[in-house]
C-alpha cells in the first residue's frame, strides 16, 4: 500500500522517513519529494509498505502527530495517471487548469471552448 505523507519537516530525508515507518513493518520504499529547482524538500513524501495491515497501522498511529511545526497528514496515495488518459485538465502548456465538472462531452482536457460553442448554439 502506498502512503502519501504530508507535513514533513523540510530537513527530513528518505532514510529518516523510512526509519519512522519501519517500526510498523516492512518498507518497500520511502521517498521525500524534492523540488527540482532548489534541491530542497517539498514537505511531503511517499512510503510504500507491501503489507496493507501494517500500512494501515502506521497510518492510524502516525496521522496528526507532529515531527516539526505541522502535524503529519497520512493518506493512501492515489494512483497517478498519465496526461493523455486524464480528462481533468492540468498538464501541458495552456491547458487551462483542471478539476471540477465541465459538463457534457468536452474531452478537450481543460479547454472550455467546446462547451462554450455548444452552449452558444442553443440560444
Amino acid at each position: 500500500m502506498k502512503l502519501f505523507v504530508a507535513g514533513l519537516p523540510y530537513d527530513l530525508d528518505d532514510a529518516e522517513l523510512e526509519e519512522i515507518f519501519e517500526k510498523f513493518g516492512t518498507i518497500a520504499s520511502a521517498k521525500v519529494a524534492i523540488d527540482k529547482e532548489t534541491g530542497k524538500s517539498r514537505g511531503f513524501g511517499f512510503v510504500d509498505m507491501p503489507d496493507r495491515t501494517e500500512a494501515k497501522d502506521a497510518m492510524d498511529s502516525l496521522n496528526e502527530i507532529s515531527l516539526g511545526k505541522k502535524p503529519l497528514v497520512i493518506k493512501e496515495a492515489e494512483e497517478r495517471s498519465g496526461p493523455s488518459s486524464n480528462n481533468r485538465g492540468g498538464g501541458g502548456y495552456n491547458s487551462g487548469g483542471g478539476g471540477g465538472y465541465r459538463g457534457g462531452g468536452n474531452s478537450g482536457g481543460g479547454n472550455d471552448r467546446g462547451n462554450f460553442n455548444r452552449d452558444r448554439n442553443r440560444y
